[in-house]
C-alpha cells in the first residue's frame, strides 16, 4: 500500500488539512482535492472513486470529507482500515467537526497523521497508542521533575535554617556587646559593616535594589535607542502583513464567541407587571430502571414596578394532568380560584406590594411513575478484555418540552486515561481532574429526541455511577401558564412580560 496523501476538505474540494507522504507539490494536492467531489457519484453507496492514475478512499464527516489518495494498485481492504483509524484521530482532537475547529487544530492532526503512516505505509498502532505518542508522555521526566522539586524544596529548607542562625549569632553578639560576625564565606571580609537591622524576620529577605537618579533630560529628536514595547509593535506589524497577503490569522487568547454567547443571556425585556414562572426538579433513578423519588417544585411570582397596576387579577390557564398540588398565597383569594382559575386579592381594595416579588402560585409534584420522568437515562457497561465498553442512550419523553444546554456527566476510573469513544451524538470532554466525561449536547427537543454515546475505558461496571444530568429549559414541565392580566376594574387587559425557567435541582442515575 503506497499512500500518497491525508486530507480533510469541504464538499466543494477545499483542503483544510492536507498531509503528504510523498513528494507533491502543492498545486497538485490542491488540483486533486478540487476534482475529487466532481467525480464522486452519488447514486452508488462506494467510498471510493477511481482515476486513470489515483485512488480516493473517503469518508463523510457531516460537512466535511476524510479523503485518502493511495496509488490504484494499493490493497482497498488496508485504504478502507487506515481510513477508518484516520476518522477516528479527528474527534480525539476537535470538538465539533466544523471547518474552524479543524483549522484551529490543524498541527495536532498533523502530527496524529504522522503516527498512522510513515512514508506511505501503514504503522502498526492504535488510537491509544497515537494518543500516547503525540502527548509524549515520559515516566522519566516525570521522575526527574519530582526529584528537582525535592531539591529545590530542601534547599530552600536550608537557606531558611541558615537565616535563622545567622539572625541568632547577631542577636547573641549585640547581647554581649561583641562585634557582629560576618555572613561567613567568600568575601566576609567586606560585608562586617553590615548594620544589625539588615535581617528583621526569619524568612530570607531579598536586599534592596539601589535607587536609579533621573536621567538628565536630553534634547528632543530621533533617537536609534531600544524602546519598550518596539517588539510588540514588530508583532503587530508582521501580523498586519500576514493578513494583507490574505492569510487567516487565528487569535490565541480569549473567549469564543460561541462560548460568550452561553454566559450572556439576552436581558428580559420587563414591563410594569413582570411574570416569572420557575420551576425545579429533583430525580433519582436506579441503574436498571425504576424511578426511586421524583419531585417537582413550581412558583409563579409577581411583580408590580408601576402603582396603578397594582389592583390587578392573574388569569391562569392550568392544562396539567399529572396530579398536582397546587396552593396559593394566604392574602390571594382561594375561592376565585378555584372556580374560575383567577388570582386576586382577598380584598380587591388592595393593591399588590409594588417593586417585590411576591409568589402568588406555587405548585407539587411528587411521584414514582415511570412515565413521568422527562428525560431517561440507559447506561449499559459491559466487562470486555480490556476493560469496559459503556453504551449510553437519552430520550426525552415528555416531547412538549425543549432541553437547552444538556450535560450528561459519567464518571470515569482515574489513573487509566482518556476513554476512547467510538459512535457519538452531540459533543464531548474529558475532564482528566475530576476523572468525569462530560457529554454535551446543545438541544434536546421533539426532532432530537433520541441519542447515544459509546466508549471504551478500563475500569469495572460500578466505576460508571452515579451518572448526573444538568440542563436548562425555557418550557415548563407543568402545563401552566399565565395568559391574561386584567385590572380589578373594567376587566381591561394589561400589558405584562413573563419568563419562564425549569432547571435541575439534582438529577442522578444511581
Amino acid at each position: 500500500m503506497v499512500l500518497l496523501a491525508a486530507a480533510v476538505c469541504t464538499k466543494a474540494g477545499k483542503a483544510i488539512v492536507s498531509r503528504q507522504f510523498v513528494e507533491m507539490t502543492r498545486t497538485r494536492i490542491e488540483g486533486l482535492l478540487a476534482a475529487f467531489p466532481k467525480l464522486m457519484n452519488t447514486g452508488k453507496q462506494h467510498t471510493f472513486v477511481e482515476t486513470d492514475s489515483v485512488r480516493y478512499v473517503y469518508q463523510p464527516l457531516e460537512k466535511l470529507y476524510m479523503v485518502l489518495i493511495t496509488t490504484k494498485n494499493s490493497n482497498i481492504l488496508e485504504d478502507l482500515e487506515t481510513l477508518r483509524l484516520f476518522s477516528r484521530v479527528i474527534p480525539e482532537y476537535c470538538r465539533v467537526l466544523e471547518e474552524s475547529e479543524i483549522s484551529e487544530h490543524c498541527f495536532d492532526l498533523i502530527f496524529a497523521f504522522d503516527e498512522i503512516v510513515a512514508l506511505g505505509y501503514r504503522e502498526n498502532v492504535n488510537l491509544a497508542q497515537i494518543r500516547t505518542f503525540t502527548e509524549m508522555d515520559s515516566h522519566e521526566e516525570k521522575v526527574f521533575r519530582a526529584v528537582r522539586e525535592t531539591q529545590e524544596r530542601e534547599a530552600k529548607a536550608e537557606m531558611r535554617r541558615k537565616a535563622k542562625e545567622l539572625q541568632q549569632a547577631r542577636r547573641d553578639a549585640e547581647r554581649s556587646g561583641k562585634k557582629a560576625p560576618a555572613f561567613g564565606g567568600f568575601g566576609s571580609a567586606g560585608m562586617t559593616g553590615i548594620s544589625s537591622g539588615s535581617i528583621m524576620t526569619d524568612s530570607i529577605v531579598e536586599p534592596e535594589k539601589p535607587k536609579i537618579s533621573p536621567a538628565p533630560v536630553r534634547p528632543s529628536g530621533p533617537s536609534k535607542a531600544l524602546k519598550l514595547g518596539a517588539k510588540g509593535k514588530e508583532v503587530d506589524n508582521f501580523v498586519d502583513k500576514l493578513k494583507s497577503e490574505g492569510e487567516t490569522i487565528m487569535p490565541t487568547s480569549g473567549k469564543k464567541a460561541s462560548e460568550v454567547s452561553k454566559v450572556l443571556s439576552p436581558p428580559v425585556n420587563m414591563e410594569s407587571v413582570h411574570l416569572r414562572v420557575e420551576e425545579k426538579i429533583a430525580l433519582t433513578c436506579g441503574r436498571d430502571g425504576g424511578l426511586q423519588n421524583m419531585e417537582l417544585l413550581g412558583m409563579v411570582t409577581l411583580r408590580v414596578m408601576d402603582d396603578k397596576n397594582g389592583r390587578i387579577r392573574l388569569i391562569i390557564n392550568n392544562n396539567d394532568n399529572k396530579g398536582l398540588q397546587l396552593q396559593t398565597h394566604p392574602n390571594v383569594d382561594k375561592k376565585l380560584f378555584t372556580a374560575e382559575s383567577v388570582i386576586g386579592l382577598k380584598n380587591p381594595e388592595k393593591s399588590f406590594p409594588l417593586n417585590n416579588d411576591v409568589g402568588v402560585l406555587k405548585w407539587r409534584l411528587q411521584t414514582t411513575d415511570e412515565s413521568l420522568i422527562p428525560l431517561t437515562i440507559n447506561c449499559w457497561p459491559s466487562e470486555s478484555g480490556s476493560g469496559c465498553d459503556v453504551n449510553i442512550e437519552y430520550e426525552l419523553q415528555e416531547e412538549s418540552l425543549e432541553l437547552n444546554d444538556v450535560v450528561i456527566s459519567i464518571p470515569v476510573p482515574s489513573g487509566v486515561g482518556a476513554p476512547v469513544i467510538g459512535d457519538l451524538d452531540g459533543e464531548y470532554k474529558h475532564d482528566s481532574r475530576r476523572n468525569i466525561l462530560e457529554w454535551c449536547l446543545p438541544v434536546i427537543d421533539a426532532n432530537n429526541k433520541t441519542g447515544s454515546l459509546e466508549f471504551s475505558v478500563a475500569g469495572q461496571p460500578n466505576d460508571f455511577f452515579p451518572i448526573n444530568v444538568s440542563f436548562v429549559s425555557k418550557r415548563n414541565y407543568c402545563d401552566i401558564q399565565v395568559t391574561k392580566v386584567t385590572y380589578v376594574d373594567g376587566d381591561s387587559s394589561v400589558r405584562f412580560s413573563s419568563e419562564t425557567s425549569f432547571v435541575v435541582d439534582k438529577y442522578e442515575i444511581l
